[in-house]
């Protein structure tokens, strides 16, 4: 039997990944367990990416090394090697094949038999269950922030999160100079070109800091967001944020 085991680890930033273990702590669990079961480590893969969905390089590189050579996986949990049903049934078909001559957990018992395999298969399955549970529960709080008028994203140029309150509050300095675009826009003496220079040079930029440019400052002007509404999933929703323009200001943009 092929007695060559990669050691796999793997975090990942998503929500799913905040209780477990670091990879540093995987790596010495993993590396004490073997020790005491007399595993022989080939080789140890690190991988910081999720596992939600198919593809992850490094993943399916030890799986087609394994599908080719033969080999055995050595990981913290079975959550580490998949939440997702594509490879959670790669790896079942290659313990089926032999091709995966085993597979070792300090967290969890696994043979390569009928019992093993069926075990095996539960956990990939609650894992699975684990993430769209969380992604359901995820999208079923946005969309009661939004029945609460609360904007569920990144406030927009003149705003800003509150982290504390959970909510979205004025920025003054910025918001003054949005308004003030606004009125100059539409005494009709500045184009969206103009619009952008104007921004740029009061100190406004992206996110990312980047220059304002054309189309954000039409995406800018065109915002209902600032007469206390915000556009969701296609539909405009009122808000509880703070407006800094009044409507007939924003009308009268929208006109020109």
């Amino acid at each position: 039997m092929n007695q060559k085991f990669f050691l796999y680890a793997r975090k990942s930033t998503d929500v799913e990944d905040k209780q477990v273990l670091s990879i540093d702590a995987q790596l010495t669990e993993l590396r004490e367990y073997a020790v005491r079961e007399n595993i022989e480590i080939s080789a140890e893969i690190v991988e910081k990416q999720s596992a939600k969905v198919p593809g992850r390089t490094l993943f399916n590189k030890m799986m087609k090394e394994i599908e080719t050579f033969g080999g055995n996986i050595l990981a913290w949990n079975p959550d580490r090697l998949a939440r997702n049903s594509v490879d959670g049934g790669q790896i079942i078909y290659l313990l089926d094949t032999g091709k995966l001559a085993s597979i070792k957990f300090p967290t969890f018992w696994c043979d390569n038999t009928g019992q093993g395999k069926f075990m095996l298969n539960m956990a990939f399955g609650q894992s699975k269950y684990y993430v769209d549970s969380l992604s359901e529960n995820t999208k079923r709080g946005l969309r009661q922030k939004v029945r609460m008028g609360i904007f569920p994203s990144q406030a927009p140029v003149g705003y800003l999160n509150d982290s504390r309150t959970k909510t979205i509050v004025v920025e003054k300095k910025k918001s003054r100079i949005v308004r003030l675009a606004f009125e100059r826009y539409v005494k009709g003496n500045m184009r969206l070109e103009d619009v952008a220079i104007f921004l740029a040079k009061s100190g406004v930029t992206t996110r990312t800091g980047k220059r304002i440019s054309k189309t954000k400052a039409s995406f800018i002007l065109s915002n209902p967001f600032y007469i206390g509404l915000f556009r969701y999933s296609g539909e405009i929703h009122e808000g509880k944020h703070e407006p800094i323009i009044s409507k007939k200001l924003f009308d009268e943009a929208q006109e020109m």
